[in-house]
């Protein structure tokens, strides 16, 4: 049995490790979007937007909309519409420090992903906002992403963890929102405040 850890310290070591990937898999990355690319894009309600600020600091965020949120603006651009959230615009600050983001865009139900890797600018006005506009909220900001490399990723994580298995969820086996809220982020307000705050009603707040 090991007693310690071992890190894995060169490029050698870890390719000897793990092996040599496919030809295919190395090739599978492309410059540019695809049809396919763009009907996934348009089916997929959720994105996570991983980004690092100057320092290298991390940070993934997601981004949630009805499907096809992400608007392709050609073959080497597309646009994520900037939602109201809790204000601390993490993902924001860091692209004004290094413009660097890796995306990945869930289809509920599907295993497999699709990856985009990019450069991201912050935009405050555009005309395409004008058709991001949900439940009468224009977004005043929107990430536009000029693409490097996209492709698809396969199923194996989601299979492993089971993620679209009904019978495997658990919801409750966490204390709710309102209990983590109340334990970690605002242990000064009450609970019954915080269970009204994160109810029913909470979905209503979305886009105002």
């Amino acid at each position: 049995m090991t007693t310690q850890m071992v890190e894995v310290t060169s490029q050698s070591e870890l390719r000897e490790l793990v092996g040599e990937p496919a030809r295919h898999t190395l090739d599978k990355a492309r410059p540019a979007l695809h049809a396919l690319d763009r009907e996934w894009l348009a089916r997929s309600p959720l994105c996570l937007i991983a980004t690092s600020d100057a320092d290298g600091g991390c940070d993934v965020s997601p981004k949630g909309d009805p499907p096809g949120f992400a608007k392709v603006l050609d073959d080497r651009t597309l646009a994520i519409p900037d939602r109201p959230g809790n204000r601390r615009i993490d993902t924001l600050r860091n692209i004004l420090a290094n413009p660097r983001v890796g995306l990945i865009f869930l289809i509920p139900g599907r295993g497999d992903t699709l990856r985009i890797n990019g450069r991201a600018r912050i935009v405050r006005e555009a005309p395409f906002l004008d058709e991001m506009v949900v439940r009468r909220n224009r977004p005043k900001l929107a990430i536009v992403v000029d693409v490097d490399e996209v492709y698809h990723h396969c199923s194996k994580a989601f299979l492993r963890s089971a993620t679209w298995q009904p019978d495997s969820w658990e919801p409750d086996a966490m204390p709710s929102r309102a209990r983590i809220a109340k334990a970690l982020d605002r242990p000064d307000e009450s609970l019954e405040a915080l269970e009204t705050y994160y109810g029913p009603r909470y979905a209503e707040k979305l886009y105002g």
